[in-house]
């Protein structure tokens, strides 16, 4: 693995040919994730409860294509 800083503050992560690529993919989309949330005031508990919310929703929706 090979990682350097390049113009723009950007930085560059190569690796191997072998490496798996579904690992790869979850730490960009952590990447992704710590990126986009760095400068939110959110707190988790508010988060938590959003999440929970959404959950309950979804689950109201589509509780009929699981039960029968």
């Amino acid at each position: 693995m090979l990682i350097e800083r390049v113009a723009n503050n950007q930085i560059i992560i190569s690796f191997s040919q072998g490496t798996d690529i579904f690992g790869i993919q979850r730490l960009i989309d952590y990447a992704k994730y710590l990126e986009a949330t760095s400068k939110s005031k959110a707190k988790q508990s508010d988060v938590d409860k959003l999440a929970d919310e959404i959950n309950s929703n979804w689950w109201d929706k589509n509780k009929h294509r699981f039960l029968k």
